[in-house]
């Protein structure tokens, strides 16, 4: 049975009540393979204000100009990346810090010219995780891509989803589990109910009566692309105590994806 976990975390400073990082650890000791995806969208807000620049978003997206760009790759790949990483070092694990740029792992196109530098994932190549694995090394991938041009590598880097990141890298390497760990119970019904488990029909009707909507859909739509290449993909509520080892003993709250 594959032992990979992808954890799509926020990209906000960890509080001292968030036990996130301490279940990564744990699940490593007995012996799964972690890998962390993390986002930033607060911190990137922050910066992107103190250098005097306007957050704009459409279709849930980040419309992310030249100067954007540089401040997203700056906060995600740099500040954040590093946070973890020194986190996790200091409850013990050996971490390394990647962006979706390092060898070509996250490969990807211009999604919408209206966009400026968002990507959309192409290809994931996993080549240079599974040496870590093997190792005992987590990965934290921050979600910055490469554009191609066809198969030709570009020197333009790409913002990219972070929900969209985690649910491409846990398809690519056939994790057994995909979680991404949010700040609400699960995916609601229209009337407000928490669903237990999702199906891909009832997603679809979900997303079209607008039931799942803004910051939802991505991560619903990952899930999705990952189940459907063998992954048990999860949406929990990251505020409860030890959520993460909770998914990975099955006995967590939360959405099932499938």
């Amino acid at each position: 049975m594959n032992d990979i976990l992808v954890a799509k975390i926020g990209g906000s400073t960890l509080g001292s009540h968030d036990t996130t990082l301490q279940d990564i650890v744990e699940l490593q000791r007995n012996g799964v393979r972690p890998v962390v995806v993390h986002g930033g969208g607060a911190l990137i807000n922050e910066w992107l204000t103190r250098h005097g620049l306007r957050s704009r978003f459409e279709r849930g997206l980040r419309v992310t100009d030249e100067a954007t760009l540089k401040v997203v790759v700056a906060v995600l790949a740099g500040l954040v990346n590093k946070e973890i990483v020194a986190s996790l070092g200091a409850l013990g694990a050996r971490a390394l810090g990647l962006s979706g740029a390092d060898s070509g792992l996250l490969r990807a196109k211009l999604l919408d010219e209206k966009l400026g530098f968002v990507g959309e994932i192409t290809s994931v190549d996993t080549t240079g995780l599974m040496p870590l694995l093997q190792t005992g090394v987590i990965p934290v991938i921050a979600p910055v891509a490469v554009k191609f041009e066809g198969k030709e590598q570009t020197a333009q880097l790409l913002n990219i989803n972070a929900d969209t990141a985690a649910g491409a890298i846990a398809a690519a390497l056939k994790a057994h589990w995909l979680v991404f760990l949010t700040d609400v119970p699960g995916v609601r019904t229209g009337g407000g109910k928490v669903l237990s488990r999702l199906s891909v029909a009832a997603a679809g009707r979900l997303m079209q009566s607008g039931a799942i909507e803004g910051g939802m859909i991505p991560k619903v739509e990952a899930c999705l692309a990952a189940s459907a290449a063998g992954c048990h993909s999860v949406i929990a509520d990251g505020r409860a105590e030890h959520a993460l080892l909770a998914v990975a003993e099955g006995r967590a709250a939360g959405t099932i994806v499938a």
